[in-house]
């Protein structure tokens, strides 16, 4: 928390009011013994042996830090909750004004499901009401019959963007009845101490959106791509660092010129972009012109130049131990760039 008050404290100058609370933390698992790793409570030596508990903890957490009772107390009656790195997610009051006006207790904003889009939970009906369905939930055959089956309804295209609409009256009462009781996700995740040990572990988590279930009068909503920008690897950070978008009004809006194609190409930088100082020094004039770009494949010790632009097709592959320089000014369509190559200048 107290790294969070520091980034927001370039805002104390602002007339605008936040608060913050902190999530619970919970004991990895250690998959050979099933034991916890921890011995003692958490403290900055340990803290690797912890880990919070999914984001369907922040409801919990909203609860306990009191911050709820506190908005209630102030004439607050919904709050909007996201991904931190969905840079779509702002406050429609297109969206709120259907809640308020129909008494709405939650709202999840589902939108459709590209070709990228690997993870994200799937919305189906029972007994009445909406549920989610993660796909850590299920074995991977399993979820890949499901995913078939699904193709043929409306709701298999459709994925939950976690951009969520939650009242605070209901939230409230359902977190003090204890009836937010949302499905158990495993994730097993690999870590490493001080000293080097390598431990296989297990976790227990939650998924926000898994709530829909419980709240009452509770609705889906479609929404276009646009609200659902997720930034979680240099990837994602290299499309929305393009000339795609737009910035109007704090929001990022796709170019009227790429309405007619899919939203957001496919991307793919491979493991030399990963870092974001590699990125940066790969990238040292920016992102290239991808406009017209469907398909972006990169392998190796790549550099673009300044104005660089992409369309369709572009797979660009350096050999082990070689370098690939796209030259600054290159126009790049239904390529394939590979071996050792530097682009001249024009």
């Amino acid at each position: 928390d107290t790294e969070t008050e520091r980034v927001l404290s370039k805002y104390s100058d602002h007339n605008l009011k936040i608060f913050t609370f902190t999530q619970h933390y919970f004991p990895r698992i250690d998959k050979h013994t099933m034991t916890p790793l921890p011995t003692g409570p958490f403290s900055k030596e340990n803290a690797h042996q912890w880990y919070p508990p999914g984001h369907g903890n922040v409801y919990q957490s909203l609860v306990d830090s009191g911050l709820v009772e506190k908005l209630l107390g102030q004439g607050k009656e919904y709050i909007f909750i996201s991904n931190i790195d969905n840079l779509g997610a702002t406050v429609d009051l297109n969206i709120l004004y259907e809640i308020m006006c129909n008494d709405r207790e939650m709202c999840m904003e589902v939108t459709r499901r590209e070709r990228q889009d690997v993870a994200g939970g799937s919305l189906f009906e029972y007994l009445g009401k909406p549920k989610l369905l993660e796909q850590r939930s299920m074995p991977p055959k399993e979820w890949e019959k499901l995913k078939r089956l699904a193709s043929s309804s409306p709701f298999g295209t459709m994925f939950n963007t976690n951009n969520l609409w939650i009242s605070l009256r209901a939230l409230n009462r359902l977190a003090l009845e204890n009836k937010l009781l949302l499905d158990v996700l495993f994730r097993e995740k690999e870590i490493t101490d001080n000293t080097g040990v390598a431990t296989m572990t297990l976790q227990l988590e939650t998924a926000a959106g898994a709530a829909i279930e419980f709240f009452d009068n509770s609705f889906i909503v479609f929404v276009p791509r646009k609200r659902f920008l997720p930034v979680k690897t240099t990837d994602d950070l290299f499309a929305v660092q393009s000339d795609l978008f737009t910035v109007r009004h704090g929001s990022l809006s796709l170019r009227q010129e790429r309405k007619n194609m899919i939203a957001v190409p496919t991307v793919k930088l491979g493991a030399n972009f990963r870092s974001v100082d590699e990125y940066l020094k790969r990238l040292r004039y920016g992102v290239p012109d991808i406009l017209e770009l469907e398909h972006l494949t990169v392998s190796g010790n790549v550099h673009f130049g300044e104005d660089v632009a992409l369309k369709g097709t572009v797979i660009i592959v350096a050999e082990e131990g070689s370098r690939i320089d796209i030259a600054s000014g290159s126009v790049l369509k239904d390529n394939v760039v590979t071996g050792n190559l530097r682009i001249l200048e024009h």
